[in-house]
């Protein structure tokens, strides 16, 4: 039976086990070098700040909401929350100042705000809506320093003085933190008007390192460069907890003023630190494999068709992963392609550092065009597939055992079942709804009963997602199995793919979301790509402002659509009862901006509808129906 470890017990046992290895790495912006902290370092000053905020007043359980750029205090410091016995409340920076950021310290409860200089004056804003918070924290010194605020080299001062004077206090408060009490409160990304706060425990944390082993294997070599937000559940998991339980490191991209400026940055960070592993999400990819190709480009068309026979020659033989150089040719593609990985692929690889053995792939479905260009470059990209909710690991693929298109083998020990919508349990290969059971599923939604009710039913988490399984280990996912769409006659059907084809077979379409609530037929909602478009009717040459020429736009659009249908280029790839029968064509991107997008990137499909149910009821009526109609017109 495994100990059921707190994160206490977890980093105590590893510092103990790795002390002067380091663990995080940070470039000091004065000297361009990056500088290791090591985890007894690391630690020690984790628990000045623990007793620093013990000094502040912080009581056990007490809530902290957590807003600040990725960098080695952001890590620490949520190990002092931890160590003081409070509960952390890690926030985006991409929240605005507004109902988004409001809602979650008020709901969470939070008494202290930590932040940066950056984020200060968000915070600042928010405030007088906020009357429980008591102090901020600020991981910057700043000039302009107000009474509620206290710069961290102050809480430290502090905590020395505390430890001191009550080191058999603080002692005492880490111990008394048990397994099963809250480490912190998991905001979802806001796919409904008010988000959800994830109650996340101390062994679900551990539990899911654990099960992460089962999967994923580092070396205490390894260097991992974390580019994705640290207010999110993987990049504990599978950054810094995983990492720090093989005795490995981690290092986070400056961050600069803005996202922006971080986003900037992660190419240089990529160069200098040189990681052997990358947490990543297909966005992220799609950019990488995008710069790569205008590099290639800028070489000349000479190195072009070499560099795409060599792409070709390595996905022939690399196929799908698992059985890759298993056919007769593959004995003549094998020399080519370690011919071509020494000339061409190897510096390649040195663009992403020159060190890299993989990345870990998260977020949403990765393309498995994508997985095998990386498997071909040399980099594989390993899908895995979790929630928040599940803290988050539930499968991945790793070098050991990987299938493209798969979301990987399950982690152990976890229990894992399909259901169907009459809740039956359904055989290998059937798809239905993922359920899991396991030490890694929340311990429910905070403040919110009927919600953690209908999500975890006699201790299985209902993930809402879609799947099956091919045997024993290997999940597939592909969906959602909440957002399916029925039709007038009963029938169930998920929108997911349809959705995804149109995007990524038309250059003339930028976003989709198909409806249909037992309506006579499925609509879409498109918001078109406009320079795409007006690059169209110039080539008819029609002046895009014309109204011939929108009409043209919109014909091109439905042509779009109907290339699914019978007779069309890709027909036979759906139903066609399920294809949508009417467009509504959309004037605004979706973004993060306007709220269409949550901070995942993901298309928040209650908020379009909700904005465009003129639209949607227009697309039901005899005129709507044609896509050259007012409504479309005047988006365009």
């Amino acid at each position: 039976m495994t100990d059921k470890l707190t994160i206490i017990d977890f980093v105590e046992k590893y510092v103990g086990m790795y002390s002067a290895n380091p663990f995080l790495w940070e470039k000091n912006l004065d000297t361009n070098e990056w500088e290791p902290t090591t985890y007894e370092e690391t630690l020690k000053l984790a628990k000045r700040i623990a007793a620093g905020l013990m000094a502040m007043g912080v009581q056990k359980g007490e809530k902290v909401s957590y807003i600040s750029e990725g960098r080695n205090l952001w890590v620490i410091g949520e190990l002092g929350v931890l160590y003081a016995g409070a509960v952390n409340v890690p926030l985006s920076i991409k929240l605005e100042e507004t109902n988004d950021l409001v809602f979650r310290v008020k709901h969470s409860d939070s008494k202290y705000i930590i932040t940066s200089k950056f984020q200060l004056p968000k915070v600042r804003k928010i405030l007088p809506e906020c009357p429980l918070v008591e102090k901020v924290i600020i991981f910057d010194e700043i000039d302009d320093i107000r009474d509620n605020e206290v710069y961290i080299g102050d809480v430290i001062a502090a905590g020395d003085k505390f430890l001191a004077e009550n080191e058999d206090m603080f002692v005492k408060r880490y111990k008394s933190v048990g397994p099963d009490d809250y480490a912190n409160i998991s905001y979802t990304s806001g796919t409904t008007a008010d988000p959800k706060g994830i109650l996340l425990t101390h062994r679900n944390y551990t539990a899911n390192v654990e099960q992460a082993h089962s999967v994923i294997g580092v070396v205490p070599e390894d260097k991992m460069l974390i580019i994705l937000p640290l207010d999110h559940c993987f990049a504990h998991v599978a950054g810094f907890y995983t990492m720090m339980s093989y005795g490995a490191s981690i290092g986070t991209v400056p961050s600069g003023k803005s996202g922006k400026e971080a986003l900037r940055n992660i190419p240089s960070s990529i160069r200098e630190f040189k990681p052997n592993v990358m947490l990543s999400v297909p966005t992220l990819a799609k950019s990488f494999k995008k710069n790569i190709e205008t590099t290639i480009k800028k070489s000349g068309k000479t190195v072009e068709k070499l560099y795409n026979f060599a792409l070709r020659n390595a996905i022939a033989y690399n196929k799908e992963g698992y059985n890759k150089g298993t056919e007769f040719v593959d004995i003549f593609r094998k020399p080519l392609m370690c011919l071509f990985d020494k000339i061409i692929f190897k510096k390649v690889r040195e663009g992403l550092g020159g060190q890299m053995k993989f990345f870990v792939g998260g977020g949403a479905l990765l393309d498995i065009d994508l997985q095998r260009y990386y498997y071909a470059i040399g980099i594989p990209m390993y899908q895995g597939y979790g929630l928040s909710e599940a803290t988050p690991i539930i499968s991945a693929n790793s070098p050991a055992k990987h299938i493209f298109g798969s979301s990987g083998k399950v982690v152990s020990p976890m229990e894992i079942k399909i259901l169907d919508a009459d809740g039956i349990e359904q055989p290998f290969g059937v798809k239905g709804e993922i359920c899991i059971k396991g030490e890694n599923v929340m311990a429910g939604y905070w403040k919110n009963p009927k919600s953690t009710a209908d999500t975890i039913v006699d201790g299985w988490l209902h993930t809402g997602d879609m799947g099956y399984m091919r045997d024993e280990e290997m999940l597939y996912v592909v969906g959602r199995f909440k957002s399916l769409l029925i039709a007038a006659d009963g029938e169930k059907y998920s929108p997911e793919g349809i959705e995804e084809n149109l995007v990524e077979n038309s250059k003339f379409i930028d976003g989709a979301i198909l409806h249909n609530s037992q309506d006579p037929y499925t609509i879409a909602l498109v918001t078109p790509n406009k320079e795409a478009l007006k690059a169209y009717v110039k080539e008819l040459g029609l002046d895009p402002k014309t109204q011939e020429a929108k009409e043209k736009m919109l014909e091109k659009i439905q042509d779009e659509v109907n290339a699914y249908r019978k007779g069309g280029r890709l027909a036979g790839a759906f139903p066609e009862r399920w294809l949508p029968a009417a467009v509504c064509v959309l004037p605004d991107p979706w973004t993060e901006q306007n709220h269409f997008l949550n901070s995942s990137m993901k298309v928040v499909r209650g908020r379009v509808e909700e904005a465009y149910k003129e639209h949607m009821a227009f697309a039901y009526t005899p005129e709507g129906k044609n896509i050259v109609n007012e409504m479309n017109l005047a988006s365009l």
